[in-house]
């Protein structure tokens, strides 16, 4: 399997609290020499139109409403990813949406959740990083393989949760490994290959940045190997220590509780 990420872009730093409360160009379907990668809102709305119209005539079958084939702001968001190539666009959105239907993330909640969320795995946070952007946290070390549908489920609930806390002129989360105390026993490629592949093919470009935090010398070669398989996109990750995270991500009321120790590893590992 092939994987593909998308590089960082990071917004202007602001901090914002949050409690749950040459000209265009037209070939093959394809806006071509759009360097910003927007187009103007009649033209986008033409594309997204027609995207719409495609989904309806080629795939009825999907569903429709909120992230479904005639949801605008989702079509629109996959023609930015596409480059406005319309058939790109239609292609990457049927697959999206049918993954989506053939999951259940919309029956995913709290409480179909629950016994999952106890374990700690992961979370997201109640503050913004510095950056403004949500915050998914995942505990490595309370991750154990053999429990794929569950912990593949709590991850698309963690991201569908984080993005639902996105603000306004926000586009990307932030994702935060924590790999202290992480042993042989929590190494599992096949999940975190799930996690990259879901990013890149199902939330195209809502990853701006995931921080592994502390990793020990074992999770060297687990990193290599899937470093080979991200090639170029491994530049999303940054190897970091608890520090770097308390100041450089957050402030000192909005740190997240996991990583107020002061006792913890100072050194930033090397990769």
């Amino acid at each position: 399997m092939v994987l593909k990420l998308y590089p960082n872009y990071l917004p202007s730093p602001s901090i914002v609290p949050i409690h749950y409360n040459k000209p265009t160009k037209f070939r093959n379907f394809c806006v071509r020499n759009c360097s910003s990668g927007n187009l103007d809102v009649d033209n986008s709305r033409k594309l997204v139109l027609e995207v719409k119209e495609r989904l309806k005539n080629e795939y009825h079958d999907l569903p429709v409403g909120k992230k479904g084939r005639d949801d605008e702001s989702m079509i629109l968001w996959f023609l930015k990813d596409r480059k406005f190539c319309v058939d790109e666009a239609v292609n990457r959105l049927s697959k999206a949406i049918k993954w989506r239907q053939e999951f259940g993330v919309d029956n995913l909640s709290e409480d179909s959740m629950k016994n999952a969320i106890k374990t700690g795995k992961s979370s997201v946070h109640d503050f913004l990083d510095v950056y403004g952007r949500p915050v998914l946290i995942v505990d490595a070390s309370k991750h154990f393989p053999g429990m794929q549908d569950e912990d593949e489920k709590l991850c698309v609930f963690q991201i569908e949760k984080a993005l639902s806390m996105l603000p306004e002129g926000q586009e990307q989360i932030l994702g935060i490994i924590d790999l202290r105390g992480f042993g042989t026993a929590n190494a599992d490629m096949n999940f975190l290959t799930f996690l990259f592949d879901v990013f890149y093919y199902y939330y195209p470009k809502r990853l701006g940045q995931v921080l592994m935090v502390d990793a020990p010398f074992l999770f060297k070669p687990l990193w290599q190997l899937a470093k080979s398989l991200l090639k170029k996109h491994a530049s999303l990750v940054r190897f970091c220590s608890v520090q770097t995270v308390r100041e450089e991500y957050f402030t000192e009321e909005t740190v997240p509780a996991l990583f107020r120790d002061e006792n913890a590893t100072q050194n930033c590992p090397q990769t």
